[in-house]
């Protein structure tokens, strides 16, 4: 297993140099200008070069519903052959049928294809899978490894500091924005089609519409059975074959509703994995252990200590291809070796439940709308009120970066524009939704789900050669949510209330309704204690001051527990070092 690397210039040998320069052993392939091969080194499952119909190919492809691609192409009048690889068959599809064949395709792709004389990127649906290309000397280059095109000699490219501060309003980057300057991510759904010339043309083949009936009186049963029949055929074609499911219990409803369907619906026994940040401290474990013993799982509980943290933080950051500000990244990978250890390819997890049905940190925009009063000093525009909300380093910014940085980052586009189309989209806006609930979680779902979750699942999970499955992500599920009237997501203050009926039987009423509580991870105190010389030794070293980056005097207050209203240095602080780790990862 590997990642991949393509490469299109303007002649073979330069494509094959480029490719090499990058340490990427070529494959061959009869394609005039093309460079490609896997990555070694990095773990990932890359398959390729294949060919169909003309074309070349190589990708990272795991399909959910061959037999419904096969149908497509057999009434094409162009049959897959029988054992041709998720590869090679979305291939296909792309070559007969084009954007309505990879619009079909359900599951978890990036796919990279020579296609005449253009470098077509295709990324799936919801962004399960991630792709980035870059232009130099007249060369197009895409990998799945943000870490080899910044080994590419022709870029020389350095650090995006316009991403620095997204990264610092967001916990993540929230769009085609990667930290590396020159280097761009594919968006999920979309095809793009790289041109000899330079020219970039994307097209869109899925994105969630609001698809809501008449209104009325509303009976909320035909939504809960509609839902309930997409979940099961979601988890079902996510069940790994002759194996035990395993799946990742918090003990939340999202996580407790895939335990119970992958016990309903698999034929073999089902492993759960929960996390323990020590006795003395909040956990879920009864719930996650009530659910457990009420779906007669094997369940083990993994206990993480803060010094297991320290030691291993850095490790985990030098995953990602792009940081994230998210203290579990640690467990979530001590998780994937346990799973792995125990002999299981697949995961399950619960994430998707919140972007998609109306989660957490709705409410606090919700009740902003509601008081608006548009034109007062005190007013925010809904775009900027989502920022404030994510309550992470974007008030914070004046304060934490040097008076350079913040100079150097007057005229760039402001990190509002990640959330506009969503939240305030024009009259004739392709992403345009009626409803403020829909528009936050699609927002969410295009932001924080596509460029957070499912890409820090992916990278996770496949660096112990395992791979995470999200279920709740499932397109027809998600297509499902945006055709459901949103008073029956958020009931009141209940939170994804149609998604607990549409399970309810299946798990105990004391797990379908108790309140969010969230995963509470002990930040403060690693940060106060096995993490504070680490955070200290980094944040203020030399190393650090050379960037420019952050004023060492805000760093000081934080690490004092001082400089906020609030006590929430310690998620400031987390973001900041797992910043400056991810940086001296790359080499930055």
């Amino acid at each position: 297993m590997a990642r991949f690397c393509v490469c299109l210039a303007p002649t073979t040998r330069q494509a094959r140099d480029h490719v090499e320069a990058m340490g990427v052993p070529t494959a061959d392939v009869d394609v005039r200008g093309a460079g490609l091969g896997p990555v070694a080194g990095e773990t990932g499952p890359a398959e390729g070069p294949f060919t169909a119909h003309g074309l070349s190919a190589m990708g990272e492809v795991t399909l959910h519903n061959r037999p419904v691609l096969r149908a497509a192409l057999r009434a094409d009048g162009a049959p897959a052959p029988a054992h041709c690889g998720d590869g090679e068959l979305l291939l296909r599809c792309w070559a007969r049928l084009g954007e309505a064949g990879v619009a079909l395709a359900e599951g978890m792709f990036a796919l990279a294809v020579l296609d005449g004389d253009a470098l077509v990127l295709v990324r799936d649906h919801v962004g399960a899978r991630t792709v980035f290309y870059a232009r130099a000397e007249g060369a197009w280059a895409a990998s799945t490894s943000l870490r080899t095109l910044r080994r590419w000699p022709a870029l020389g490219t350095s650090m995006n500091l316009a991403a620095v501060r997204s990264f610092l309003t967001f916990a993540y980057l929230p769009g085609e924005e990667t930290l590396l300057e020159g280097v761009r991510e594919a968006l999920p759904g979309r095809v793009l089609r790289l041109a000899p010339d330079g020219g970039v043309t994307e097209s869109v083949f899925w994105e969630p519409r609001e698809r809501l009936g008449r209104q009325g009186a509303l009976d909320p049963t035909p939504y809960a059975l509609a839902l309930r029949s997409h979940l099961e055929a979601a988890m079902a074609a996510r069940l790994p074959e002759a194996e035990p499911a395993a799946v990742l219990l918090s003990g939340g409803v999202d996580s407790s509703l895939v335990t119970a369907l992958a016990a309903k619906l698999h034929s073999h026994p089902v492993h759960t994995y929960s996390i323990s940040f020590g006795d003395e401290l909040p956990n879920e474990l009864g719930y996650s252990g009530l659910v457990a013993a009420h779906c007669h799982t094997r369940h083990r509980v993994l206990s993480v200590s803060g010094e297991a943290v320290a030691s291993r933080l850095a490790e985990a950051a030098a995953l990602l291809d792009s940081p994230v500000g998210d203290p579990l990244t640690v467990p979530n990978l001590m998780l994937a070796e346990a799973v792995a250890a125990d002999g299981a390819s697949v995961v399950l997890n619960g994430e998707g439940g919140d972007p998609v049905f109306g989660g957490p940190k709705n409410l606090p925009m919700l009740v902003q709308e509601m008081h608006r009063e548009p034109g007062a000093p005190w007013d925010d525009d809904r775009a900027t009120a989502y920022l404030r909300a994510y309550r992470k380093c974007w008030t914070d910014l004046p304060q934490l970066l040097t008076g350079s940085a913040l100079d150097a980052l007057r005229g760039e586009p402001l990190p509002q524009r990640f959330v506009e189309p969503y939240l305030t989209p024009g009259p004739g806006s392709p992403h345009r939704m009626d409803g403020l609930l829909n528009q936050l979680l699609h927002c969410n779902l295009r932001t924080k789900g596509a460029h957070h979750i499912l890409t820090k699942v992916e990278r996770l999970t496949a660096s112990q050669g395992v791979e995470g499955r999200s279920p709740l992500f499932d397109r027809r599920v998600i297509d499902h949510a945006f055709a459901t009237p949103p008073e029956l997501k958020l009931r009141g203050t209940a939170e994804k209330w149609i998604l607990k009926e549409a399970v309810r039987d299946l798990l105990p009423g004391t797990v379908v309704d108790r309140p969010k509580s969230g995963m509470r991870v002990p930040v403060q105190q690693w940060l106060a204690g096995p993490l504070r010389d680490l955070a200290g030794d980094l944040l203020l070293s030399r190393q650090s001051a050379g960037r420019d980056l952050f004023r060492p005097a805000t760093i000081r207050t934080w690490m004092k527990g001082e400089g906020t209203l609030l006590p929430r240095q310690g998620g400031k602080l987390w973001l900041v070092l797992t910043l400056e780790l991810w940086l001296r990862s790359y080499g930055l």
